[in-house]
C-alpha cells in the first residue's frame, strides 16, 4: 500500500476537521482555510472533500459560517476507512485484498510465500489503521504540542 497525495491530503483535512471547535462541538471549516493551513491545492481538496461527503463522513453547510464538518464523532472514523475511500484497498497485492481480491499468477496460491508475507503486511496495516480513530490522532497531536510547549 502506498498512500497517494489524495489519501494524504484527505487524512490531513479530516484530522484538521476532527479538532473540536468551541464548546467541544465539531469545527465547521471552509475549504479555503483548510487549503491554506494544510498547504493543499483548493481545487484538489474540493474533490477530496466531496468524495468524503458522498461516503457519509462529512457534511457541508452553505452560506455565512458555512464549510465542512464531520458527519460522525471523530471517535467513529478510522484512518483505515478514510484511506479505503480515497485510495482503495490496503493490500499491497490483490491476492490478499479483502475488498478487491483478484487471483495472482503464482502456481500455488495457498502456499505462495509472497502471498503469505503480504497477507501479514495487510493484516498489520489494517489492525493499526482500523484501530486508530481521528480522535486518537487529535489526542496524540494535542499531547505532543503540550509537551513541546512545556519542554
Amino acid at each position: 500500500m502506498r498512500l497517494s497525495k489524495r489519501g494524504e491530503y484527505g487524512l490531513r483535512a479530516m484530522i484538521m476537521l476532527a479538532t473540536s471547535g468551541p464548546g467541544g462541538h465539531p469545527a465547521v471549516i471552509q475549504i479555503r482555510e483548510i487549503s491554506e493551513r494544510e498547504k493543499i491545492p483548493a481545487k484538489f481538496l474540493e474533490q477530496i472533500l466531496l468524495t468524503l461527503k458522498n461516503a457519509g463522513l462529512l457534511h457541508s453547510k452553505m452560506g455565512v459560517g458555512g464549510g465542512y464538518h464531520l458527519a460522525k464523532p471523530a471517535s467513529e472514523i478510522s484512518l483505515g476507512h478514510i484511506i479505503r475511500i480515497l485510495d482503495g484497498p490496503l493490500a499491497p497485492v490483490k491476492c490478499v485484498s479483502q475488498m478487491a481480491y483478484e487471483p495472482c499468477g503464482c502456481p500455488d496460491e495457498e502456499t505462495c510465500g509472497l502471498r503469505l508475507a503480504m497477507g501479514d503486511v495487510r493484516n498489520s496495516l489494517a489492525k493499526i489503521l482500523d484501530g486508530t480513530s481521528l480522535e486518537d490522532v487529535t489526542r496524540r497531536v494535542s499531547k505532543v504540542r503540550k509537551s513541546l510547549k512545556s519542554g
